[in-house]
Parts: structure tokens; C-alpha cells; sequence
């Protein structure tokens, strides 16, 4: 079978249709397995709708298992969750409800089912506070609601369904659905509205491309590796080093990016630090995977911190050339 395309039992459901991740992995499996893809969003969320896509909170668990008995999902990828730190902190038990409830009603419907299931988690399971480049037998301390739910999903799952695989995630880079939810998202949708930003100094994390993403989810769906691996990118970026990229290959105002220390972002939400997760685990079991760099040009790598304002007179950014450098992978490492 040709690598690009998968090859994993179907059909396949997808949750978290909201996030980029899932937003992104929904997109590219409809586009190459067709109506054998369904992906469910919030009911309340209206705006997300179209072919493929079902209206169910994945905490309700009835309503799941009716997908379950209509579609007979072979497959799941699970990336449903909420990841708004501020939000999570101000409403514990809706981020219990929707972090730790939702795969309750997830493995509720797929009850004894032999259905392969992914789980997406994330960095955000550390806190950043150690020097970075964490393995996966480093002890869980989040600093955020957020994190500790998301621990409490993978303990989950490792209890009761032990032949999922667990992959925790970085900032996955790609388009979100609403143009402000993924990280290259917000940032440049406030440098477009000619609004400043302002990013960490240290807070580091291993972004990813979605192209890279959904080829290991479907190589993992398609094979039985089962617990926990890192899945980050190789090249480690501060969030202020990724504003820098979208800044400057995006031609928008230098002086729109401000930085700080996260000790001066004030106590809420809680931010981590060097988060960088360290994926050899997950490429020595999978020998043929391979996550590239992000961004992935040399090139587009920031060096200093004044480093956006940097522009040679042939250089002219724009959003087409965000789109194509930053939403998506370049075919060459010089563009």
C-alpha cells in the first residue's frame, strides 16, 4: 500500500473536531478514506458542521453509544478535550467533565469492543520546571487544571482499556477551524489586526506539523502499540521564537511582538516551562516514522531576539507565505 495512505480498521471516529489536531487529522483522513470518517463537535458549536460530522458532546454517554451502534467504529482517535488554561482554571469541574468524563463516556460506548483507540494527549503533563527534553518515564507535575486532568485521562485509560496508545503532543501546526485556535493561529491573527502579542521567553515546547501527526496516527492505528510515547517535534521553540517565525514570514510590524519571563505573566493561568519532550521511544518502536523540524527551513530559525526585525530587501512576507512554510510542511527545506 502506498505510505501516504492509511491502512487501519474502519470505520474511524474522531473527536475533538474543534482543536487543530483533530481539526487537521479529520481533514486528511475524509480527503483520503472518504464517508468511513466521522468526526464529532460539541453540540453547541454550530459553526463546525458539514459532511462527516455529527453534533454529540463526547460526555454524553448515551448519545455516544448510539454513534457506536449506527457507525460500528473500528477505530478511534481521540482528541477531544479542553485545552483553554485560563478557562480550566476557572472551572475545574468542566475540565474534569470534559478531560477525564468524556473517555469515561468514550470507553463506556466502546465497552468490549476490539477497537483500536488513540488518545492525544499533551506536553502540558510537565511542568517545565526541570531542563527539558522529558522522557516518558518522567514523573507527571503539571502546573495547570488543564495538565492534571489530561494525567488523570491517561491514567484512565491506562487502567481500563491498557492496549490504547497514549500520544502526548506538542503545539500541533496547522489551521485551525475558527482562525484564532492553534498557536500560529492566534499569533498571526493578532499581528493582522495590527495588535501587539506577547509570548514567553521560557516557555519551551516541540512543535509539530499536522502532516507529521497524521502520519504516526496512522501508523499507530494501524499497529498495537499500547501506552505512553512522545510525539514532538526535534527542533525545541520558546513561544516567543514561534512568534518571531510568524512575525517575520508574515511581514507583519516587528514591534507588534513583545516578550517576557513567564514569572511576569501574572499567576493566572499558571504557565510551564521547558515542557520539550524527547520522541526517540516512539521512532526506535515505529523505525519508519519520521517527524521533521519545525518550522522546517534553517532559515526561518530565529537566532537572537531582535531577530524579526531582521528583513532583507528580497524578503517579503505575506500570509500565503505563512500558509505555506508554517500551516504546512514545504516540500524543501529552502523555502
Amino acid at each position: 500500500m502506498h505510505p501516504t495512505f492509511p491502512n487501519f480498521p474502519l470505520p474511524l471516529l474522531i473527536t475533538g473536531l474543534a482543536g487543530v489536531a483533530g481539526y487537521n487529522a479529520f481533514a486528511h483522513f475524509r480527503r483520503l478514506l472518504g464517508d468511513r470518517v466521522i468526526a464529532i463537535r460539541p453540540v453547541n458549536n454550530w459553526p463546525l458542521k458539514g459532511p462527516g460530522i455529527e453534533a454529540c458532546d463526547l460526555e454524553d454517554t448515551e448519545g455516544m453509544r448510539r454513534l457506536f451502534e449506527k457507525y460500528e467504529f473500528r477505530s478511534v482517535l481521540s482528541c477531544g478535550g479542553s485545552c483553554a488554561l485560563k478557562s480550566c482554571e476557572l472551572d475545574p469541574a468542566m475540565a474534569h467533565r470534559v478531560n477525564v468524563q468524556g473517555l469515561h463516556s468514550l470507553l463506556a460506548a466502546i465497552e468490549d469492543r476490539p477497537t483500536r483507540l488513540v488518545h492525544l494527549s499533551v506536553d502540558l503533563v510537565y511542568s517545565g520546571e526541570a531542563a527539558g527534553d522529558h522522557l516518558e518515564s518522567d514523573v507527571a507535575d503539571p502546573v495547570t487544571v488543564y495538565g492534571q486532568t489530561m494525567v488523570k485521562g491517561e491514567n484512565l485509560l491506562l487502567r481500563e482499556r491498557s492496549a490504547a496508545c497514549i500520544l502526548r503532543i506538542s503545539l500541533p501546526m496547522g489551521v485551525s477551524f475558527n482562525g484564532h485556535a492553534g498557536a500560529v493561529d492566534w499569533i498571526q491573527s493578532r499581528f493582522q489586526k495590527d495588535k501587539p502579542a506577547t509570548l514567553y521567553f521560557d516557555e519551551i515546547r516541540t512543535p509539530t506539523y499536522v502532516e507529521c501527526l497524521n502520519q504516526v496516527i496512522a501508523t499507530v492505528l494501524n499497529n498495537r502499540l499500547a501506552g505512553i510515547y512522545h510525539c514532538g517535534g526535534p527542533r525545541k521553540m520558546s513561544l516567543y521564537e514561534i512568534a518571531q517565525v510568524v512575525n517575520r514570514i508574515g511581514g507583519y510590524r516587528p514591534e507588534l511582538l513583545q516578550g517576557c519571563p513567564r514569572i511576569e505573566a501574572g499567576p493566572m493561568p499558571p504557565r510551564a516551562g521547558n515542557v520539550t519532550m524527547n520522541s526517540a521511544k516512539l521512532l526506535r518502536a515505529i523505525p519508519e516514522l519520521t517527524i521533521d523540524p519545525w518550522p522546517l527551513c534553517p532559515a526561518h530559525v530565529p537566532t537572537h531576539r531582535k531577530w524579526h526585525f531582521e528583513r532583507p530587501a528580497n524578503e517579503a512576507g505575506s500570509l500565503k507565505k505563512i500558509q505555506e512554510t508554517l500551516y504546512a510542511k514545504p516540500q524543501s527545506r529552502n523555502l
